[in-house]
């Protein structure tokens, strides 16, 4: 965060960024979204998530608001859910905020093996890009100047 002056007691923020920090137990390829207005509106909810997932349903046993719904949607992909979840949330959804959330107890145990899997793969291309960047970035420094740091 980068701060002003401090006026009248107070910091005025100039610059402020929110960071949310999500392990790979708290993804999940499910999602549940909550606030849905009650009017029968779930076949429009579920054009809204057609584009991302495969799959959603009420989900009646969930506490709720008396004029609004919860539903559970499933996704073919973690990273599709990623999407859906960054795009949509707090996004307004017939008149109200939708908010969405991930379920990581409604996984089997093959779901959190792929999500690991999938993560690690993740991760070592990542890796494997910033290396590539480094060295490429490394010879062009190293032509420019004509040292070579490598000998």
């Amino acid at each position: 965060m980068t701060y002003s002056k401090i006026e009248d007691g107070f910091v005025i923020c100039v610059e402020c960024r929110r960071h949310r920090v999500y392990t790979v137990c708290d993804e999940s390829r499910y999602l549940v979204v909550r606030n849905v207005p009650a009017l029968g509106c779930g076949d429009d909810l579920v054009r809204l998530f057609s584009t991302y997932g495969e799959e959603s349903k009420p989900m009646d046993a969930e506490d709720c608001d008396e004029f609004t719904d919860v539903y559970w949607i499933k996704f073919c992909l973690i990273a599709n859910s990623r999407f859906a979840k960054r795009k949509l949330d707090d996004s307004v959804f017939l008149g109200n905020r939708l908010q969405i959330s991930y379920p990581p107890e409604f996984e089997s145990l093959s779901d959190t093996k792929d999500k690991l899997e999938t993560r690690r793969k993740e991760f070592f291309l990542q890796k494997k890009k910033k290396e590539s960047s480094e060295s490429q970035e490394q010879r062009l420094t190293s032509h420019k100047t004509g040292f070579d740091p490598n000998g």
